[in-house]
């Protein structure tokens, strides 16, 4: 059974994962030197969180830009949970701060994946360089897919669901 939740509630309850999730385009951003216009990394509105930055030419800069949030979330998820999980797990011992580290890992890990408009961005430069044999582009195909998937999936929870996989679910299986 699936429930309808506002998404500005969602966004309220789960901050961290868009602070991380518009930190993460920021860093890229920072690393590939490319300029930033504005950014916002959460209000309650839509979108909770943005980064205006001039586009570039160089694919590998547009792919690392569009999916750092995948990466990072992601990682930080896994780092956040895993060490939270133990206590639990080992000692059946039920600390707040592990709930509170499980919480702040499975919202971080909520906010993985990237927009739609990430996702354009990715597909629209590797339309080009897939012609000129970018093996990048050639891998963001399926991957620009997926996204798309994930997004039009959000309604029954996927991103959820992908942060709990995330950071309950692989501490389960590393710690049997």
């Amino acid at each position: 059974m699936f429930f309808y939740i506002p998404g500005e509630v969602i966004s309220i309850v789960t901050f961290p994962g868009i602070i991380v999730h518009e930190f993460a385009h920021m860093f890229f951003c920072r690393l590939r030197k490319v300029a930033v216009f504005d950014a916002c990394y959460f209000r309650v509105g839509n979108p909770a969180g943005y980064v205006v930055h001039e586009n570039s030419s160089n694919f590998t800069t547009t792919f690392l830009i569009s999916m750092g949030p995948f990466f990072v979330n992601t990682l930080l998820c896994l780092l956040i949970c895993l060490p939270a999980y133990m206590p639990i797990k080992y000692f059946d011992l039920a600390h707040p701060l592990s709930y509170f580290l499980i919480w702040l890992g499975v919202s971080i890990g909520m906010h993985a994946v990237p927009s739609n408009q990430d996702a354009n961005n990715v597909y629209d430069q590797a339309k080009e360089k897939i012609k000129k044999g970018n093996l990048l582009a050639i891998i963001s195909f399926p991957i620009i897919g997926l996204i798309y998937v994930f997004n039009v999936l959000r309604f029954i929870w996927a991103d959820l669901i992908y942060g709990i996989a995330i950071g309950i679910g692989i501490p389960s299986l590393i710690f049997k």
